[in-house]
């Protein structure tokens, strides 16, 4: 591997955009050169002292020619879909998009921008979709036919926070994916159960309304909302600005990918990665300053096109040598 510091850039500058600059100081291999937000630069105050720009500042040949591997950090109802095919075009690209039911199309319109520029987009990374997808993948090939499971919580989706936030007379909200404790043992135990959607897991929100916010109106409006509510058992409260900083200004997630599957003569196999996290967002953001590496490695060797963690070998994110691999992992 080449000895260059890999130049990166953060776009956005949120709970993902500070687990991302906290990431990339813990990577020699890297180079931070800066954050880009959509607010006024002056306003943002990097926590390792990074430069500030306009996000604008993007369209420039000069930081076309500077960066090497553009992090997107905004969030995926919004933001993603149009900053994911429009950066695709000018740059060597991570994000982490993850409304599951419109990652193929996505996939498609970044897919077409980043083949058009002869850049490489890695798409939809963290850790679901991202590693748990991976999972999943793996046990389905090595266990044909296993029934495959997959519980998040209990934690803070970052994502379907931000959905909540933006809502017209919400001014902060935290959605807390819960498992359902039955259903899981269910699968552990081998029992193969067929569950809906409803059945695997509840959520619960808290958010704080705008001062004369129709709160009947933002409960409908998070309990109909299409890919992150409508088919969940959802619990809505209204807090004060005050119970958010001191109940729920954490960031813990986790989750679990289990398997059931049957070799030889009717051996039945589980099969359960899981993890538990105190920061999702700055784990989150670790995986995805890994595959800012393979980005950069992949458009290095021509596989330009957009990419998911399917595509990626597991040897392109590491920063150790192949010989270091093989010796210690």
């Amino acid at each position: 591997m080449s000895n260059k510091k890999i130049n990166v850039a953060i776009c956005g500058y949120g709970n993902l955009g500070r687990g991302v600059e906290r990431a990339i100081a813990k990577n020699p291999d890297m180079e931070l050169v800066g954050i880009f937000t959509r607010r006024d630069p002056a306003t943002v105050d990097s926590v390792m002292g990074a430069s500030v720009y306009n996000i604008c500042d993007l369209l420039s040949e000069e930081c076309k020619e500077k960066i090497d591997v553009l992090i997107l950090c905004g969030g995926s109802a919004t933001d993603l879909p149009e900053q994911g095919p429009t950066f695709a075009g000018m740059y060597n690209t991570v994000d982490s998009f993850d409304t599951h039911a419109k990652i193929p199309e996505y996939f498609k319109v970044v897919n077409q921008m980043a083949l058009g520029s002869g850049k490489t987009a890695i798409i939809s990374t963290g850790w679901d979709p991202g590693m748990f997808s991976k999972n999943r993948l793996e046990i389905d090939a090595i266990l044909p036919g296993a029934n495959l499971y997959t519980f998040w919580g209990p934690g803070v989706s970052q994502g379907h926070s931000d959905a909540i936030r933006r809502i017209n007379g919400v001014k902060d909200a935290r959605q807390y994916t819960m498992p359902v404790e039955k259903a899981m043992n269910q699968v552990r135990d081998g029992e193969n159960p067929v569950l809906s959607v409803r059945q695997k897991h509840t959520r619960v929100c808290y958010v704080v309304a705008e001062e004369g916010a129709d709160t009947a109106g933002i409960e409908k409006a998070i309990t109909t909302m299409p890919n992150y509510f409508d088919e969940y058992d959802t619990t809505v409260y209204f807090i004060t600005e005050e119970e958010m900083r001191e109940k729920h200004s954490g960031m813990p997630h986790g989750g679990s990918v289990i398997g059931c599957g049957v070799t030889g003569e009717g051996n039945n196999q589980v099969v359960e990665y899981s993890l538990k996290l105190a920061s999702n967002p700055e784990f989150t953001g670790s995986v995805l300053v890994a595959y800012a590496r393979a980005a950069y490695r992949m458009n290095q060797m021509g596989l330009c096109g957009a990419k998911t963690v399917f595509d990626v070998a597991p040897a392109m994110l590491s920063a150790k040598t192949h010989e270091e691999m093989i010796k210690m992992l």
